[in-house]
């Protein structure tokens, strides 16, 4: 290549990496449905952000339903996508990793492994850690070697941790039921070394039953998003609003606003996919990116 074409190509990669906003995430995937990997990358993409899927479970359909076939990928798999990608030199352009059912310690020590390099090479990238071990419906799913894992070293690497409700309360290792005993369990995490902790699927006892919310903490205050709660049989809205949210707050570097978004984008989600046994996403994709009604986040503290 001459010499101006190669300077072309370099000007050209400086105001690509300044300009996208690329995401490199490690979740489940399915051929069937949308959860994990399936339904994150999608949302992502729809609303303009580069994503970087790396499956670290491969199955026909999620686990749900009555059979699926398929296994997890072997972590020796997972890290060489990840030093493939360090040797191709695209690592340094990444604004942030996320990180959703990882399957295993194994795994789940590969993928801080990964999110270490990537700081490495980018200093101001955030992890975000979804920690995936299962909710009030069907209790902990995950084996007890993982769910200590997210306890001792995911919680104190993450620069934003996601658990829903019941994953919450494992973390903490006590339940969780008032609003007082969740900001403190979010200030409990926050000492530990998360910078945000956003708490979804959220329900205390002074909120009305047909209402669900989502709550975001710093160490400066919190926030929450509260909607009606829909019925869904579906599953994977968490793992699409934790790829918004991040996504969202890579842009504005606002915590309420980046919950207010994603929350009202999911729900626009899942109001399309009322009774469907899975996310509509497709349906919905111009709701992703522009929803029709906007939850608006209320400082709690």
């Amino acid at each position: 290549m001459a010499p101006h074409g190669k300077l072309r190509r370099h000007f050209f990669f400086r105001w690509w990496a300044a300009t996208t906003l690329t995401i490199l995430s490690f979740q489940s995937s399915v051929a069937y449905g949308h959860v994990g990997n399936a339904a994150a990358v999608f949302c992502l993409r729809r609303a303009g952000f580069e994503v970087w899927p790396v499956d670290t479970v491969m199955f026909s359909n999620h686990p749900g339903y009555p059979s699926f076939r398929g296994r997890p990928r072997d972590t020796a798999d997972i890290v060489e996508v990840v030093e493939g990608l360090d040797e191709l030199g695209v690592l340094k352009t990444c604004r942030a990793v996320i990180s959703g059912y990882l399957g295993s310690k194994e795994t789940g020590e590969a993928v801080l492994r990964a999110a270490e390099r990537v700081k490495e090479l980018n200093p101001d990238a955030l992890f975000c850690c979804d920690p995936v071990m299962g909710d009030s419906d069907s209790g902990l799913y995950v084996s007890a070697g993982l769910s200590g894992f997210f306890r001792t070293r995911a919680v104190s690497a993450a620069d934003i941790l996601m658990p829903n409700h019941f994953e919450l309360e494992v973390l903490v290792e006590h339940s969780v039921e008032t609003a007082t005993e969740v900001l403190s369990a979010t200030d409990l995490l926050l000492s530990r070394g998360a910078r945000l902790v956003v708490v979804t699927s959220l329900h205390t006892p002074n909120m009305t039953p047909d209402t669900i919310a989502n709550l975001v903490a710093t160490k400066e205050g919190a926030w929450m998003v509260s909607t009606p709660r829909l019925p869904l049989a579906a599953k994977g809205a968490g793992d699409a609003l934790a790829a918004l949210f991040l996504g969202y707050y890579l842009q504005e570097g606002n915590a309420g606003g980046a919950l207010s978004r994603a929350v009202s984008s999911v729900f626009a989600v899942i109001k399309a996919s009322h009774h469907a046994s899975e996310l509509r996403l497709i349906e919905a994709q111009d709701a992703i990116a522009e929803p029709p009604r906007r939850f608006l986040a209320r400082k709690v503290r």
